[in-house]
């Protein structure tokens, strides 16, 4: 496994906000103001949000709305599938959500060496599924996990549940890689911010349905609260935050360098 990260955040960088599943433009364009990653849902078979023809042109949305990187939210496997997808919608970030086995993570790696790659894991009844697997991920080249809550019944992704502090504080310590934390996260949570901020491999937080509005869709005022709360920006300008691995990760300049409006885009090699 690789080493613990060595430091947290940097002076000066602030926690990422990501806000998953945008499905219209307008979303997309809104909540990107404010957020540093808009998640985008593809090959997430009979999800609310999955977006299997839309992805060029939500990911397209995000850039221009703002500071934020559009990220390829996926059940699928299939690496040589993701990589056509990522390239064909210009986008550097893939999460991939379900139960994908290293493998899957090493397959995409060699097809994206490029792409920022963020790999779900999920506990349920107060276990991490994956933790033997930690060490593997890490190998096959993965840059974050991110952690989150899955139901007893198999639901993952944007369930809602909440991840307690007493199951969060044994587990962070074993991922050897830096993280983003999920489970029904909300502006209250951000009272935890300091603690989770002292965490060598803390690098930010993953929201969903209390980034929605009544209507049910991706509100930018829900979002600007997520923000001030989690990340202390008064405003949706400033300098963007830093993802920066740690020691025992590769110094891959993809994760180094902040995302959004200082990082280059253009098409995944």
């Amino acid at each position: 496994m690789s080493a613990p990260p060595q430091s947290g955040l940097p002076p000066g960088h602030r926690p990422l906000l990501k806000v998953c599943g945008a499905t219209r433009i307008e979303e997309a364009t809104a909540v990107a103001a404010r957020a540093d990653l808009v998640g985008l849902w593809y090959g997430v078979e009979g999800g609310a949000h999955d977006l299997p023809a839309a992805l060029p042109e939500l990911a397209d949305a995000v850039r221009a709305g703002g500071r934020a990187e559009p990220v390829l939210v996926t059940f699928l496997h299939d690496a040589d599938r993701l990589a056509r997808a990522a390239r064909a919608a210009r986008i550097r970030w893939i999460q991939l959500h379900a139960y994908q086995p290293p493998r899957a993570v090493a397959a995409l790696r060699a097809a994206l060496p490029d792409a920022v790659l963020v790999k779900a894991v999920h506990v349920v009844d107060g276990s991490c599924v994956e933790r033997p697997f930690f060490g593997a991920y890490a190998r096959a080249g993965t840059d974050l996990f991110l952690v989150d809550a899955a139901t007893p019944g198999g639901g993952v992704g944007s369930t809602g549940h909440p991840l307690p502090p007493e199951v969060l504080e044994p587990l962070l310590p074993a991922l050897g890689l830096p993280f983003l934390l999920a489970g029904g996260i909300t502006e209250a949570d951000a009272a935890r911010g300091p603690a989770l901020g002292a965490h060598p491999g803390f690098r930010g937080v993953d929201v969903d349905s209390s980034a929605r509005g009544d209507d049910g869709l991706l509100s930018a005022d829900r979002v600007t609260t997520l923000d001030r709360a989690w990340t202390g920006a008064d405003t949706g300008s400033g300098s963007p935050p830093g993802i920066h691995a740690g020691a025992g990760q590769s110094a891959r300049s993809r994760t180094d360098a902040p995302p959004a409006s200082t990082t280059p885009r253009g098409k995944l090699t």
